[in-house]
């Protein structure tokens, strides 16, 4: 009998793309998520459902227990207090239920600029984790470091729509390696069900090219029919009204300023040259013909 494979946050972009290829493929999967009626759709599909806080480690332990295999991420939690307390609290349940159940194989999703251990905002949180991941002596671990996600622009089409600009924090000629969500989903996937996890245990992903702002909202605009659409670089000031309006809480924002800074002085980028691994195949002209231009058009 095949031992199930764990996917926290699975009703996540990541984690319910991870569920449905395992599944497709006839593996046995475990879905963890907050509330039980948003893992309904996997279950349906043959998911065995754990509705639960992965913060929780008596629970996240018992959704181990057994398991071949789990995929581990800290979800967003944008409206905690002290948003660098609760990664480290959600990083330390996760890695002691990894323990405690004894998983062979973990894939954990991580980012660009997790190898450095400060400025950069929320992405401490995932270094704080790949440090604490690195204790289990008797599992083989993979840490994904995705770049940017394309799925991040769906944030700014209230403001194209509203004002006619896209616009942010982050200098509009910095060069960020911009992945579909899709893309790393597959690669999660595969590494479960190939079994191949060697090398160092770091796995960047890094889509097809890097991409400045400037370019990314051109893109954005031709697909919308918005020829020459402009990216704005808003001052600090202006983007942190901006992120406590969409209801962070303000240790959560000023770790989002810290984080897009450490973009603009060209801090957060790999530790390795784009090869044939870390290229993914989503192109953002793809992902904004098939994901974009769609949620634009509803949100009319």
């Amino acid at each position: 009998m095949k031992q199930p494979i764990v996917i926290c946050g699975a009703t996540g972009n990541i984690g319910s793309r991870i569920a449905g290829i395992l599944l497709a493929a006839g593996e046995p999967v475990r879905v963890v998520g907050r509330e039980r009626v948003r893992l309904g759709p996997l279950a349906a599909k043959g998911a065995e459902p754990w509705p639960g806080h992965i913060g929780d480690t008596t629970f996240l332990e018992k959704a181990f227990s057994g398991a071949g295999g789990a995929f581990v991420l800290i979800p967003p939690g944008y409206e905690a207090p002290d948003y660098r307390g609760y990664q480290d609290h959600v990083g330390a349940s996760i890695v002691s239920a990894l323990s405690k159940a004894r998983v062979p194989r973990v894939v954990a999703l991580s980012s660009v600029g997790a190898h450095l251990d400060n400025g950069t905002g929320p992405i401490l949180g995932l270094h704080g984790l790949e440090t604490r991941l690195r204790e289990l002596r008797d599992a083989e671990i993979a840490c994904l470091r995705p770049g940017y996600f394309m799925e991040n622009h769906l944030w700014s089409i209230p403001l194209i729509r509203g004002r006619g600009i896209n616009g942010g924090a982050v200098r509009p000629d910095v060069p960020i390696p911009m992945v579909a969500t899709e893309d790393i989903a597959k690669t999660a996937a595969r590494l479960f069900l190939e079994g191949k996890f060697t090398g160092s245990g770091i796995r960047y992903l890094l889509g097809p090219r890097d991409l400045t702002l400037d370019e990314a909202t051109r893109i954005l605009g031709e697909a919308i029919g918005i020829p020459g659409l402009k990216y704005i670089q808003f001052p600090e000031e202006d983007a942190r009204r901006a992120l406590a309006g969409a209801g962070m809480s303000e240790s959560t924002v000023e770790a989002m300023l810290e984080m897009e800074r450490g973009f603009n002085e060209g801090r957060i980028r790999p530790t390795r040259e784009r090869d044939a691994e870390s290229t993914t195949p989503t192109t953002l002209e793809d992902f904004v013909s098939s994901v974009f231009t769609r949620a634009y058009q509803a949100a009319a």
